[in-house]
């Protein structure tokens, strides 16, 4: 049959990889899926169908299970050919297996995250998944980010996590002066390789978790510069239910200008970028409405100092 699907054999026969096959073979962008799918009165995002393409997620609501049917015809696909690829309704609380390329999507080739893991780098913190992300960043008066604050909320995707692996690259960092804290129990030890001025720590969790089970993970980095920070950002490999990314300024050291800015990958040009200013405490936050995969970031000029090397500059965590 000329519009049956086409697979490598029959494990790749799934729903995600016959959607994806059938998507590159009728040359359809997500976009246009989108539109044919509004003139069918059914609503779904072009995020949620990258999901559906990536097997990130799988429909399984009634309007998404709608939306399958009207994708058959577009897609040249026999009636019930996608609907018989799905699988049960996935638990509450599931999360997509690990990707290593997914990860390396959002860090690209050679981060300097990869280059601290070395080997470890595809499956670090495979276990858990970010659920919530709260940072807070502390410009001080020297104009550079001497403290960050962070509030974890991690849950198990497999028994036995005892620990999260945090990674922060910091702005010309003088390295006797690195110090990470946690709220409970001793500091765990910290590993700072200068030539990619990363600081990489295990926080404990407390205890060990088993599937599904969450923890909660606090700790502080502060440290002193010998320069002058322009910016933070963060990495999210995975979709996640929150970011909020809050940055404070000293009142004697205030930016002339600020963006809040979302990238696909590390060093890509920002697909989302806007002026923001300050509030009358001299802060700024960044609060996604939806935290998919990309970098976050919030940038910043200073009066008399252009950013040097461009936009998106400065430090950078996990």
């Amino acid at each position: 049959m000329p519009n049956a699907p086409r697979t490598d054999g029959p494990d790749d026969a799934t729903f995600a990889t016959v959607f994806r096959q059938a998507l590159r073979r009728r040359g359809l962008s997500l976009e246009r899926v989108r539109d044919h799918l509004r003139s069918h009165g059914i609503s779904v995002s072009p995020a949620t169908l990258s999901y559906w393409q990536s097997g990130r997620s799988q429909p399984e609501k009634a309007q998404s299970l709608r939306a399958v049917d009207a994708l058959e015809p577009l897609l040249g696909l026999p009636a019930g050919t996608l609907r018989s690829l799905l699988g049960p309704r996935r638990p509450r609380g599931w999360a997509p297996p690990h990707d290593p390329v997914a990860v390396r999507g959002v860090y690209g080739e050679n981060s300097d995250v990869e280059r601290v893991l070395g080997a470890a780098f595809p499956h670090f913190n495979a276990g858990l998944r970010r659920l919530v992300v709260h940072e807070t960043v502390n410009v001080n008066e020297e104009r550079f980010i001497d403290e960050t604050r962070v509030t974890t909320v991690v849950r198990a995707v497999r028994s036995g996590a005892e620990h999260l692996t945090v990674i922060h690259s910091l702005d010309f960092p003088k390295a006797e002066t690195i110090d990470l804290t946690v709220p409970y129990g001793p500091a765990p030890p910290v590993r700072f390789l200068p030539e990619v001025d990363c600081v990489a720590a295990d926080i404990p969790l407390g205890r060990r978790l088993a599937v599904n089970e969450t923890a909660v993970v606090e700790y502080t980095v502060r440290y002193s510069a010998t320069g002058i920070s322009y910016q933070h950002e963060r990495r999210v490999p995975t979709p996640q239910k929150a970011y909020l990314l809050h940055v404070r300024f000293h009142p004697r050291a205030l930016p002339s200008n600020c963006w809040h800015y979302y990238r696909r990958q590390l060093g890509g040009e920002p697909q989302r970028r806007h002026r923001v200013g300050l509030d009358a405490f001299h802060t700024t936050h960044l609060l996604p409405a939806k935290c998919v995969p990309g970098v976050y970031g919030i940038e910043w000029t200073w009066p008399d100092r252009p950013a040097p090397g461009g936009p998106c500059s400065g430090v950078r965590s996990p």
